[in-house]
């Protein structure tokens, strides 16, 4: 059914609002043939992920979706078929009363934030009628399960990422484009992405300790400047000689050019250890089918310990308790913040584990790891996407 999307979309965390709404709009139009509407209030942060969008011009198209600026005074030309807010950003007034006075009224969804925990499938779909229009909003909740809305997933993505993955050809040009030169034989390949307040340094330090070669990247953002801050202190550069005293290992960090979103797939598909934070690049860590690590947004309430417990849980249930207990060692010391106290502990198990000891644990059981990463993702795979769940539920169940 060809209908009319409108999705829209205010940055509120940078570029994981953005990520989803424009992966969103993307494949309704590119997976399910919809005429769709993107909305957005900051066409800056949409240019950093999409370089074919220029911030100059308020309407613009793009893989067979309008991007139109939204901004105040409001103007509606007409009320889509389907209207999607993300994150319960709300439609400019002017809007959600033209949508009231269409005969027909609009399938109104609010696609909420993704959550693990339990209440979310008690949530997903419940209406929300208008207190003062005749409408109605239903919650539609992203997740990890059958009962609720899945997860991103375009119909070509884990086609193009195992060519990726079984190519090592295009893995070799894709680090040639991006750094100049490929790894060395055996390297341990980290990228980093993360919140500012992220223990960036520590993990350097860390990393420094393993046995070599080990490669951090950490594109353009917080992570490359707490690095570059790091490594400039260390003018030598950051080498050991291995316990053996045999031949000399080496660290090497990369702080690059920001990488346009498809791209940044590419490097997530070549690295052995992902470190991703919000929600945009915590769901594509998973669809690499490799280890990651989730830098999660902190709430001052520390809500997020538990939203973190509640996705470890379920991810690492199929794990050894060594292997479960060296994941979240490491979870937790990647997401706990200077002079914190000891709610981490509280949900995540008793003992504080320092970034220097959970890095080695992690990675110690790296191949372990990286075969249950694999089967995470063929499991989640199996669900539902969540633009393919959003499509039947406004053309099959609202209707």
């Amino acid at each position: 059914m060809e209908t009319r999307w409108d999705v829209f979309c205010r940055v509120v965390d940078n570029f994981g609002d953005v990520g989803v709404s424009w992966r969103l709009a993307r494949a309704l139009a590119a997976d399910h043939g919809k005429q769709v509407r993107l909305w957005l209030d900051d066409f800056t942060v949409l240019a950093k992920l999409r370089p074919e969008i220029d911030p100059r011009y308020d309407v613009q198209s793009l893989e067979g979706v309008e991007v139109v600026r939204l901004r105040e005074p409001f103007a509606v030309d007409y009320v889509a078929d389907v209207v999607v807010e993300t994150f319960g950003c709300d439609p400019p007034v002017a809007y959600v009363e033209a949508m009231a006075r269409r005969d027909t009224k609009p399938r109104w969804i609010n696609l909420e934030y993704l959550s693990a925990e339990d209440w979310v499938e008690g949530s997903h779909g419940l209406p929300s009628p208008n207190p003062r229009l005749p409408l109605v909003k239903h919650y539609f909740f992203p997740g990890f399960s059958a009962r609720t809305g899945g997860l991103l997933r375009e119909r070509s993505l884990l086609a193009r990422r195992d060519a990726f993955q079984a190519d090592p050809a295009a893995q070799d040009a894709f680090w040639r484009e991006y750094l100049g030169r490929p790894p060395p034989r055996g390297a341990l390949k980290l990228s980093v992405f993360g919140y500012a307040g992220a223990p960036f340094e520590a993990l350097a330090r860390a990393c420094s300790h393993l046995a070599g070669p080990v490669w951090i990247v950490a594109p353009e953002g917080a992570a490359s400047t707490a690095l570059q801050s790091w490594t400039h202190a260390r003018k030598d550069g950051i080498r050991r000689n291995d316990q053996g005293g045999g031949a000399r290992r080496e660290l090497e960090v990369f702080t690059p050019r920001f990488l346009p979103q498809d791209r940044y797939d590419c490097l997530l598909w070549a690295c052995d250890l992902n470190f991703v934070r919000g929600e945009d690049s915590f769901v594509r860590a998973q669809w690499a089918g490799s280890p990651f690590v989730w830098n999660i947004y902190p709430t001052e309430d520390g809500a997020h310990w538990v939203k973190m417990a509640a996705f470890l849980g379920r991810h690492t249930q199929a794990l050894d308790p060594p292997a479960a207990e060296a994941v979240a060692g490491l979870w937790k010391a990647w997401n706990r913040r200077e002079g914190e106290g000891s709610g981490p502990s509280n949900v995540l198990g008793n003992r504080e584990v320092p970034m220097a000891e959970a890095l080695p644990a992690f990675v110690a059981r790296l191949p372990a790891l990286a075969a249950h990463a694999g089967d995470w993702a063929k499991t989640l795979a199996t669900q539902h996407d969540l633009a393919s769940a959003l499509v039947d539920f406004a053309d099959n169940v609202l209707t």
